[in-house]
């Protein structure tokens, strides 16, 4: 039996109807009620919670597939897993967003970088060799140069109209963001044939996807 974790919500969704194109029976899924574990007549047993408890899933073997987003891997302390697809599924991007005035400002100070991706945005500023502030917001990151608290933010950014309403832009792109199909290194080595099996269905409906 493959064990997976998804991520609730939209993923959920679309990596569900994804396994259905794949000819997996998605029954039990779609009209389960509050199982919190599913198990399916192709003898994958489910699993759906919040990002960082996927990864956590993974990271301790309780499930051998994890389906979450790239914002979520770059963020966390553990990189013990194979990646083994792009899903292409909740395509956007991590960016530096601000007042335009950020772009021409001189600084006399560290700047202040509000995010709830405080290891993103950490990465991101030492691979350009500066030392900033880096403040952690829970909520509506936006705030951050809103309220003064920060000079400038790190945040996923899909359409922008959120940083546009509050009169903030995306400075500077840090890096594309979409659900990955991660891999329990200890899993792969003892079920590598259905894992592969597995990945190559789903390869072939991204494909299909994408062409369609």
């Amino acid at each position: 039996m493959i064990k997976i974790a998804i991520t609730k919500g939209r993923i959920e969704k679309q990596v569900c109807q994804m396994l259905a194109q794949a000819g997996y029976d998605m029954d039990p899924i779609i009209h389960k009620n509050r199982e919190l574990l599913i198990e399916t007549s192709d003898g994958i047993s489910v699993i759906f919670g919040k990002p960082n408890d996927v990864v956590t899933f993974l990271e301790h073997g309780i499930v051998d597939i994890g389906f979450v987003g790239k914002d979520t891997l770059d963020d966390v302390d553990f990189d013990d897993y194979y990646e083994l697809l792009d899903t292409d599924i909740g395509k956007c991007y991590f960016a530096v967003a601000a007042y335009p005035e950020y772009r021409n400002r001189t600084f006399h100070r560290r700047k202040k970088i509000a995010s709830k991706y405080t290891n993103v945005a950490k990465k991101y500023f030492a691979s350009k060799q500066e030392d900033v502030e880096i403040i952690k917001l829970e909520g509506s990151v936006e705030l951050g140069p809103v309220t003064g608290i920060s000079d400038a933010i790190v945040d996923i950014v899909e359409t922008g109209s959120t940083l546009k309403a509050n009169g903030l832009e995306v400075i500077e792109k840090i890096s594309d963001i979409s659900t990955r199909m991660i891999v329990n290194k200890v899993a792969f080595k003892f079920k590598k044939d259905e894992i592969i099996e597995f990945a190559d269905c789903l390869e072939k409906i991204i494909g299909g996807n994408k062409d369609a």
